[in-house]
């Protein structure tokens, strides 16, 4: 073992004599990367030399450096410090503007002891032999030298990359070179060769085309080629052949209006599109420049903002782009448009002779008709063929550009007042003028006919309103008993206004001021009376009856008969108290309130909530109107059922009409084919909350009118009880028959089902039937906006029947209204009367509030229902349609227990 360490450590040390002899051995010289004595360089291009010492010990070596060809030594490049520079023939070189770095410098470049010759741009004046020198170990010079050989390359001198000749003539495609050596070039078109001759023919200058046009235009390309050096560069022209303009047509002869806006086209062809110039000939003026002128260059359009007589005259169209320019003149005739200098308003009686007069002026002499304000249809010259009454005259002074329209109306009609249009037009321009026919005639009530009587109670004030239709305005008085009542001195008979509206304020102290009033107008052309009653309002009667029609443990739903109709105040609720049969006292009874049907309602459902299964209760019942809550009537006991399974829900789909009405179960048509969504109405608990529902679908087929269901296909699932109650059947069978069955469940069972007989449809989804027209979206998006404006108004439907507010509500209270309601004008607050002029012959306005707090309908009453005898202090009268009445009072809310 130990003779072999000794081995070891011998041929150790005879490797590292052998290496330090090798290595003695070397001879240190420098070498010149990339390793080639002639370096071929383009001019203009940067260019890098690195001299790198092959030395045994690199760090032997010193004074390593760069000559140029003029062996002047190439100094390091100085930060922010530009050394001089000499070129071969001594004389400096500066740098540019700008240049950060000077022409040409060394760089020692880090790691390997190397020295770069950096030439930031060769020039040919860079040629020639370059030589890197250094020592090495003090005392042996070391030298290398490389040629340095420059040429000119591929350079474009006339070579623009998009070039427009212009068509018809000889033209030459452009594409100069120089290079050094000389190059050859050849050409290209849309990558196919073009050979000399026929139409095209290569020069120093570029490719030379005759009778070039629009065929040529293309992609071009200049192939320049150096074989000396292989150098091979292309450059890509698009060549695009301009066309000189040609204006297409232009009238000889247009016509502009005086006053009004006027425009003419001029159309040209062309390439590239061409601009427009028009000029004044008779001014040679550029209409651009000119006031009320505008032109549009690349349209050609010449606009005149407002024509004036000055503007006569011809005009011409110059159509210019690059490959020349083209001409059209037209002559501008001015017109001076009509207009009405003469049209007076008329006043004339009924059944009297009335003309209206029209005058204008114009040229030519315009024409001249007639047209109800409003209408589109004008009179015709001479008699109308449907009133032989109107008759319409016309004359014209066409030298004086003159003309007069006479619209005459004989046994002048109320239905003729109003206002007129005057038409003048003459060569298609218009001009209009409004005249006004007013018509007198004698006072009438026609509108206030069949006006229901005024109701008041508890010695309410009550406003009798009486509005005159009549021109001249007419003067009012009223009578009682054929006296007048401003003679009476009566503080309960008080008189606003004497025409032609007027209102008689009555406090009816006694009975006796219940009676029928006269309202008596009057003018110059006669005198019209109109009648009006003041009733007494009272309670209403005893509900006729009230019957259950449907009965849960926890509901009760009734049929409830009002009572009998008369003229008078319009029930507005229905109020019924209830309570065990065990309890003998009605103070502490439960109350409940609900708005009453009218002819506007549909479906009125009168349902008593939250009763306890297995209970006997008494209920009562009575109506409200604004007078008050009548008597308590209509006594009804009846029980509810013990606690026991939910109802069965109710199934909220629309059968397919196109089923047999006959069927027991009526087919539900799914709009899918692969799902179906299921919904239902939430059902009466009977004394058990539901806690969840239970959908079952199968699919099957109807045979011999009995249902065959594919058991082993059925589908059953628990649905939570949500506030939607909805659940989706997912997995269907296209074209498929189904029945589904939906049961309740409580704590004591399931209800009976509801059934429903569902096919899907058939194939992909559908949206709509197939026979229905595809919908467009403009067509989708009315629909949905349809249905918003639907969702709004039934909103305001409820809000109108339960709570009294709304438009709709709003609406019908201005639409039935009373001789108390005559005017916006006279509102009555607090017992003091707010008055303003009355209007000319309008609608009646809406009622007139005397005092008092709006009435309150409060759907949840706290407190048991009393009757609320001698309790009204503050009033309201308004109008429902049928009656004017008052009202005051409260009325107590529902669903409440002491």
């Amino acid at each position: 073992m130990a003779k072999q360490h000794i081995g070891l450590i011998f041929l150790v040390i005879a490797c590292g004599l052998i290496k330090d002899y090798v290595r003695c051995q070397k001879e240190p010289r420098l070498q010149i990367l990339p390793i080639q004595e002639v370096q071929r360089k383009p001019v203009g291009k940067p260019f890098l030399l690195t001299c790198r010492p092959d030395v045994p010990d690199p760090n032997l070596i010193t004074d390593l450096q760069w000559r140029d060809n003029s062996n002047m030594r190439v100094v390091p490049k100085t930060p922010n410090v530009y050394s001089p520079m000499y070129n071969s023939k001594g004389q400096k070189i500066l740098l540019e503007s700008g240049q950060s770095s000077p022409p040409m410098y060394t760089e020692v470049l880090p790691g390997d002891q190397s020295l770069a010759l950096m030439i930031t741009s060769l020039t040919e004046g860079m040629a020639g032999m370059y030589y890197c020198s250094a020592s090495y170990a003090n005392n042996v010079p070391l030298e290398i030298s490389v040629k340095i050989e420059t040429y000119v390359a591929i350079t474009w001198v006339n070579a623009a990359e998009s070039q427009f000749p212009k068509a018809g003539k000889t033209s030459t495609i452009f594409c100069e070179v120089t290079a050094n050596p000389a190059p050859t070039v050849d050409w290209l078109r849309n990558g196919d060769p073009i050979k000399s001759g026929g139409r095209y023919a290569v020069d120093a200058r570029g490719l030379l085309i005759r009778d070039i046009d629009q065929n040529d235009d293309g992609i071009y390309t200049c192939r320049a080629a150096v074989i000396q050096t292989g150098e091979l560069v292309e450059r890509n022209i698009r060549v695009e052949v301009h066309i000189p303009p040609v204006i297409m047509s232009l009238p000889k002869v247009l016509e502009a209006v005086e006053e009004q806006q006027f425009s003419v086209q001029c159309n040209a062809t062309g390439k590239p599109v061409p601009e427009y110039t028009w000029i004044k000939d008779h001014s040679q003026v550029n209409v651009e420049t000119a006031d009320r002128f505008l032109v549009n260059k690349i349209t050609g359009q010449m606009s005149i903002t407002r024509v004036t007589h000055e503007d006569y005259g011809t005009y011409t169209c110059i159509a210019k782009n690059n490959a020349g320019q083209d001409e059209a003149t037209t002559l501008i005739n001015v017109l001076i448009r009509p207009r009405v200098y003469e049209l007076l308003n008329i006043t004339i009686a009924e059944n009297k002779e009335g003309a209206l007069i029209c005058k204008a002026t114009g040229r030519p002499a315009p024409e001249i008709t007639f047209r109800r304000w409003g209408r589109e249809e004008e009179f015709v010259t001479g008699t109308q063929p449907d009133d032989d009454r109107i008759v319409l005259e016309q004359t014209a002074n066409d030298e004086r550009g003159e003309a007069t329209g006479t619209l005459r109306i004989y046994k002048m009609m109320r239905s003729d007042d109003g206002l007129y249009e005057c038409v003048a037009r003459n060569r298609g321009q218009q001009a209009f003028k409004v005249g006004h026919i007013t018509v007198e005639y004698k006072p009438n009530f026609d509108h206030m006919k069949g006006l229901p009587p005024v109701f008041s109670w508890e010695e309410r004030r009550a406003n009798l309103s009486c509005l005159a239709q009549g021109f001249p305005n007419a003067t009012i008085e009223w009578r009682l008993n054929d006296r007048a009542i401003k003679d009476l001195g009566d503080p309960n008979l008080q008189i606003e206004g004497h025409g032609p509206r007027s209102d008689l304020l009555v406090t009816p102290r006694d009975r006796r001021y219940y009676t029928a009033y006269k309202c008596i107008a009057s003018n110059r052309l006669g005198v019209a009376t109109h009648e009006m009653i003041l009733r007494e309002a009272r309670l209403p009667d005893l509900v006729q009856s009230a019957t259950p029609r449907i009965v849960t443990a926890t509901t009760m739903t009734f049929d409830i008969i009002g009572p009998a109709t008369e003229l008078g105040l319009p029930i507005l609720t229905y109020s019924v108290q209830f309570k065990d049969q065990n309890q003998q006292d009605w103070t502490y009874a439960y109350n409940k309130t609900w708005t009453a049907a009218n002819e506007k309602t549909v479906d009125s459902v009168y349902t008593i909530e939250g009763l306890r299964p297995a209970t006997a209760y008494s209920f009562r019942f009575a109506a409200r109107n604004l007078v008050g809550l009548g008597q308590w009537g209509a006594y009804k006991q009846q029980s509810t059922p013990v606690r026991s399974v939910p109802e069965p829900p109710k199934i909220l789909h629309a059968t397919d009409k196109n089923t047999d009405s006959n069927d027991e179960e009526q087919i539900i048509v799914s709009p899918y084919s692969d799902h179906f969504d299921l919904s239902w109405q939430i059902s009466a608990d009977n004394g058990e909350p539901i806690n969840y529902y239970q959908v079952r679908y199968c699919p099957g087929l109807k045979m011999d009118g009995a249902w065959n269901e594919i058991a082993q296909l059925c589908v059953t699932q628990d649905v939570p009880v949500t506030v939607t109650n909805d659940f989706k059947m997912n997995g269907l069978s296209g074209d498929t028959y189904y029945r589904i069955e939906v049961r309740a469940h409580n704590a004591i069972g399931f209800s009976q089902p509801s059934p429903l007989l569902m096919r899907t449809a058939r194939g992909s989804d559908l949206v709509i039937r197939v026979d229905t027209p595809e919908l467009s979206s403009a067509a989708i998006i009315g629909i949905a906006i349809a249905g918003v404006l639907l969702l709004i108004i039934l909103i305001d439907f409820l809000l109108c029947l339960i709570m009294n507010t709304g438009i709709m509500a709003s609406l019908c209270r201005r639409t039935k209204r009373s001789p108390s309601e005559l005017d916006d004008e006279s509102k009555i607050g607090s017992g003091q009367l707010v008055k303003e002029p009355p209007p000319s012959p309008l609608p009646l306005p809406p009622p007139v509030k005397l005092g008092g707090s709006p009435l309150t309908t409060p759907l949840e009453e706290k407190e048991p229902l009393n009757t609320p005898c001698g309790s009204m202090k503050n009033s309201i009268v308004e109008y429902d349609g049928r009656v004017v009445h008052s009202r005051s009072g409260e009325i107590i809310g529902k669903n409440s227990s002491v």
